[in-house]
């Protein structure tokens, strides 16, 4: 289950890293509510060219997530969906996910992110390991980003599923 209480919680602090982990927390939370109470039917539907379904978008995110945390920052060595042959791998919503397990799987996720966030001794500025250079600080602003832009992608597929709306 997800707690809409807490989002909006960190909004007013003054210290950086609170702020950004509390909007990218808010965003989550909003994803998770977002999945609470959908069918696996309705979770996997979509009235769009591209596919895009409401666990699909959760399980996108949990492996973005893996991606810049574990990965990038981290450079810790897992596993992802998607390959040469099948690049949305991680898009698509299996028969056999439930909206339980890809909420469970998300949350898992983003826990791992938030571990990550805490063992960053250097701070936001410590630079991710590999790749191109970039900060923590910019992977939390890129993944407030990243999960705002679905949430938005959220909204709508869960109001055209059931009518169920908010913030």
């Amino acid at each position: 289950m997800h707690n809409r209480d807490r989002r909006h919680a960190a909004r007013t602090s003054i210290d950086e890293l609170a702020l950004l982990t509390g909007f990218l927390d808010d965003l989550r939370e909003t994803i998770l509510w977002k999945l609470n109470g959908v069918t696996p039917e309705q979770g996997r539907a979509s009235l769009l060219p591209s596919g895009m379904s409401l666990l699909g978008i959760a399980k996108h995110l949990g492996f973005v997530e893996r991606y810049w945390f574990q990965a990038r920052f981290a450079g810790r060595d897992v596993a992802f969906p998607w390959s040469d042959e099948d690049p949305d791998a991680d898009w698509r919503a299996e028969e056999w996910e439930t909206p339980e397990g890809v909420a469970g799987f998300y949350r898992s996720e983003a826990e791992q992110s938030g571990q990550v966030v805490v063992a960053a001794a250097p701070g936001l500025d410590a630079f991710a390991s590999g790749g191109d250079p970039v900060t923590l600080r910019w992977i939390l602003l890129h993944m407030i980003e990243e999960t705002a832009r679905h949430a938005g992608h959220a909204d709508l597929l869960r109001e055209a599923a059931d009518g169920a709306t908010g913030e």
